[in-house]
C-alpha cells in the first residue's frame, strides 16, 4: 500500500487486560512494529496506537474474585504488558486504555451521533440469566455448543471455529461458565444499533477499497449478502465499562467502546501536537489502518466501519488480517509445554530473533504460521548469522586488519546499481507487507556481497594489489550499510550495531543510494552467533488426534482454480506440481494424477475444485498449498471440475454458508463423506455446485472422491 496520506495512523488489536501476552500475540505486534518503522524510515509521519482493552465482565468478575478493584486488577496487566512488549522492541507512539476519560468521551459522542441519525433503537429481549450467581450472563461467561457447526464449549457471542456469531440464547445445551449451572431465559431492555441498515454502504466500501485482502473482502461480502443481524450494543449490570448517559444499569458493550480505544489512543498521541484526534478520525486526509487476527473480523470489517460511517468518522482505509500461531506443527498447548508467555520465550531466546523468525514467515495473508522451532534455529544459524552477520563481520574486520578501518573508493558500480535495484524491490515488499519477501529479497542482496567478497579473494588479493582490495572492500561495506537499512525493521537492535561499526549516524532509507567512501569505520565485532537448539521446559508430548470438525459442509471451503501450469514433480514419478489460479491469488499443488493423466495439456486449463483451507503441506519436498478433488472408482481416477465458472468461484452445498477459512488437517478432511454417484459429486450426501451449474467429474460416475 504506497498511496498514502499525509499521517498514517497504524494500530494492532487491543490485548484484553486479563492474562500475559503470549507468542501468539507478538505476531500482530511484531507485524504492526516491522510496517510502522519501515513507514518511518521511508520519512512518512507514521505512529502507532494501541491500547489496553479493559471493560467487560469478565474483568469485573476476575478483579471481585481476587478482592480488588477493577482498576487495580488491569493495572497489574499493563505494566506487564508494557515490559513484554518493551522486550521485543514494540515501539507504540501512544499505548493507553479503554477505561480513559479520552474513550468514555468519543464512546458517548459516536452514540449520541447514532441515537440522533435514527441508527439506535432498543426493544426487550430474553437473556441468558443464572440464578445461582444472580446475574445475567455475558457472552463469555456462557458457554456451549455452537448452533452452526456443534463445536462444543464455545463462547456466547462467536465460534471460535467457524466464525459464527450468535446470541447466548441460541447456543445448545448452554451453560453458565462461572457456576456451571444450566441458566435461564430472562426478559431485559436493551439498545440496538441497525447494523442491516449499512450493508448497501458497506459493500460499496468493500468492492471499492483495493487494498483489503482479496479473501477477506470474499469473507465479508459473503456474510453482508446472507443478510446482517442487528447489533446488541448495551450490557445490564453488574459490568466494568461506560454507563449508558440516562441508564441506571446498563453499559455499553464492549465491542462498541473497545475499538474507540483507537481514537482514545490517537487523543493520547496528538497531546501537545499541532493537531487533534478529529484531525484524523473525522477528516479525510490521513490514512487509518488497522492489523488484527482473524478471529476477529466480523467486529473490525462489519461493526466497526458502520459504527464509523453512522456517526461521520474516518472508515479504515485497509485492514491487514493475519493467521494464527501454531507451534512445532500443533495449537499452542499448555499440556505440551508449547503454550508459552512472551516473557517465558525471551528467557528461551533473543527477542529480536523471532522477530526474524515471524518476518520471514510473515506475507499479506492469513495463513497459519507455524513456531517450528527446529527451523527457527536453522533459520537464524543459516540465515541471520551465517549469511547477513557474516558478510558484515568478514567485511569490517579485514577492513581492521589490513587498511587501519578505512574504505577509499568504490570499485564495482555496475554491482552497487543492482544491490540498489534489488533493495528497491524489498522497498515495494515492505509497502505490500509481504515481510516473508522482502527478507529473502534482503538475503539474495546479502549474498551478492558474499560471493563478491569470496570471488574477489581479498586475502590473496591484497598480497598483489592492495589498492584494489581496499576498493573491492569498500564496495562490500556499502552492501553491508543497505543491508543494514533493509533489516532495520525487523531487527532494529541488529541494525543498530552494524550502523556504531560502521561508524554512521542513524541510516534511513534514502542512504540506500548513499554511497560510502574515504570513509573510517568504527571497528568489527562479532554481532551474533549460532544459536543452539532451543529446549522447551515442559517436554513436549505427542499431539493428540485431531478433533473431528463436525460434518458441517461449510468447514471445507471449495473453490474453483485454473490449472496454468504442469511440470513433473523432481521426487516422486507419479506426482505432477501444478501451479494455479484462484482468482485473487496463485498457489502451488501436489496431486497424483500423473498416472492417470500423462499428457500435461490434459490438465492445462482445467477449471477445477480445490480445497483451499487445508493445511499446508510439503511432499517429498515440494510445497502443497490446497488439494484437488478428484473421483476414483479403483481403476480410473478422474477430476472435479467446472468449466463455465472462473477462478476463485465459491463451490457450495445446499444449506452451507459462511465458508470457512480456518485451516483443517488432512485427517479432518478425509471425515467427511466425498463421493460420486451417477456421475454427480456429493458432500455429505449434497450436490457440489457453482453458480454456473453442477460440478462435473471425469470419466468416473462411481466411486470415492479424493
Amino acid at each position: 500500500m504506497k498511496d498514502l496520506k499525509n499521517r498514517v495512523l497504524i494500530t494492532s488489536a487491543l490485548i484484553y487486560a486479563n492474562g500475559p501476552v503470549h507468542i501468539g500475540h507478538l505476531v500482530e505486534n511484531t507485524q504492526t512494529d516491522i510496517y510502522v518503522r519501515f513507514l518511518k524510515l521511508n520519512g512518512h509521519d507514521a505512529f502507532y496506537c494501541g491500547a489496553e482493552d479493559t471493560h467487560g465482565a469478565p474483568i469485573e468478575i476476575a478483579a471481585a474474585k481476587q478482592g480488588v478493584t477493577p482498576e487495580q486488577f488491569i493495572d497489574r496487566w499493563v505494566k506487564e504488558h508494557e515490559e513484554d512488549y518493551r522486550r521485543y522492541h514494540i515501539d507504540y507512539d501512544s499505548y493507553y486504555t479503554t477505561n480513559s476519560p479520552e474513550n468514555q468521551y468519543y464512546t458517548e459522542l459516536i452514540f449520541k451521533r447514532l441515537v440522533d441519525a435514527g441508527h439506535i433503537y432498543t426493544k426487550e429481549i430474553e437473556l441468558t440469566y443464572c440464578e445461582h450467581c444472580k446475574r445475567y450472563l455475558p457472552d463469555r461467561y456462557v458457554k456451549g455448543t455452537c448452533p452452526k457447526c456443534g463445536a462444543k464449549d464455545q463462547y456466547g457471542d462467536v465460534c471460535e471455529r467457524c466464525n459464527a456469531t450468535y446470541s447466548t440464547t441460541d447456543l445448545v445445551e448452554p451453560y453458565c461458565s462461572i457456576c456451571g449451572s444450566t441458566p435461564i431465559r430472562k426478559p431485559s431492555r436493551h439498545y440496538f444499533f441497525r447494523l442491516n441498515d449499512f450493508s448497501d454502504k458497506l459493500r460499496a466500501w468493500l468492492n471499492g477499497n483495493k487494498n483489503l485482502q482479496p479473501e477477506i473482502r470474499n469473507q465479508i461480502l459473503s456474510w453482508v449478502d446472507q443478510g446482517l443481524q442487528d447489533w446488541c450494543i448495551s450490557r445490564d449490570g453488574p459490568y466494568f465499562g461506560f454507563k449508558i448517559p440516562g441508564e441506571e444499569s446498563k453499559y455499553f458493550y464492549v465491542w462498541l467502546d473497545a475499538p474507540i480505544g483507537y481514537i482514545a489512543s490517537t487523543a493520547n498521541y496528538c497531546r501537545g501536537k499541532p493537531f487533534t484526534a478529529d484531525d484524523i478520525w473525522q477528516k479525510p486526509d490521513s490514512t487509518i489502518i488497522h492489523v488484527i487476527g482473524k478471529d476477529i473480523i466480523y467486529f473490525h470489517l462489519l461493526f466497526w466501519p458502520a459504527v464509523l460511517m453512522g456517526s461521520g468518522f474516518h472508515v479504515p482505509d485497509n485492514v491487514v488480517v493475519h493467521g494464527f500461531l501454531n507451534v512445532n506443527g500443533g495449537k499452542m498447548s499448555k499440556s505440551r509445554g508449547t503454550f508459552l508467555t512472551a516473557s517465558e520465550f525471551a528467557d528461551l531466546l533473543d527477542p529480536e530473533l523471532l522477530r526474524y523468525y515471524y518476518a520471514a514467515n510473515l506475507g499479506h495473508t492469513m495463513t497459519d504460521i507455524d513456531l517450528d522451532l527446529k527451523t527457527l534455529q536453522d533459520k537464524v544459524n543459516n540465515e541471520l548469522v551465517s549469511n547477513i552477520a557474516n558478510l558484515v563481520y568478514r567485511t569490517l574486520s579485514f577492513l581492521d586488519k589490513n587498511f587501519d578501518s578505512t574504505v577509499t573508493t568504490t570499485l564495482n558500480k555496475e554491482l552497487l546499481a543492482d544491490v540498489a535495484k534489488k533493495a528497491e524491490g524489498v522497498r515495494d515488499s515492505y509497502y505490500d507487507l509481504n515481510f516473508r519477501e522482502a527478507v529473502a529479497k534482503t538475503l539474495e542482496i546479502s549474498t551478492v556481497g558474499n560471493r563478491y567478497f569470496q570471488e574477489n579473494r581479498p586475502w590473496e588479493l591484497v598480497k598483489t594489489d592492495r589498492e584494489r582490495t581496499q576498493r573491492v572492500l569498500t564496495d562490500c561495506v556499502n552492501i553491508v550499510k543497505t543491508v543494514a537499512v533493509l533489516m532495520k525493521p525487523i531487527t532494529p537492535v541488529f541494525a543498530a550495531k552494524v550502523e556504531e561499526q560502521l561508524g554512521l549516524p542513524a541510516l534511513k532509507w534514502a542512504d540506500v543510494d548513499r554511497v560510502v567512501e574515504n570513509h573510517r569505520i568504527a571497528g568489527a565485532k562479532i554481532i551474533l552467533r549460532k544459536i543452539d537448539p532451543i529446549v522447551l521446559k515442559k517436554p513436549v508430548e505427542k499431539i493428540e488426534e485431531p478433533k473431528k470438525v463436525g460434518k458441517d459442509p461449510a468447514a471445507i471451503n471449495l473453490r474453483v482454480a485454473e490449472v496454468v501450469e504442469v511440470r513433473d514433480h523432481p521426487q516422486a514419478d507419479k506426482l505432477y506440481v501444478l501451479k494455479i489460479d484462484l482468482g485473487t491469488e496463485q498457489r502451488q499443488l501436489c496431486a497424483g494424477l500423473k498416472p492417470y493423466y500423462p499428457e500435461k495439456a490434459d490438465l492445462l486449463g482445467k477449471h477445477l475444485v480445490v480445497v483451499t483451507n487445508l493445511k499446508p503441506a510439503k511432499l517429498r519436498g515440494e510445497l502443497s498449498q490446497g488439494m484437488l478433488l478428484a473421483a476414483d472408482n479403483g481403476k480410473e481416477v478422474g477430476v472435479l471440475n467446472a468449466p463455465a465458472s472462473r477462478p476463485g468461484t465459491q463451490v457450495t452445498v445446499e444449506g452451507a454458508a459462511g465458508y470457512s477459512m480456518a485451516e483443517i488437517t488432512i485427517e479432518e478432511l478425509q471425515s467427511f463423506k466425498l463421493e460420486a454417484k451417477g456421475g454427480k459429486p456429493y458432500l455429505e450426501g449434497k450436490v457440489l455446485r457453482t453458480p454456473e451449474g453442477e460440478v462435473a467429474i471425469d470419466r468416473v460416475s462411481d466411486g470415492k472422491i479424493r
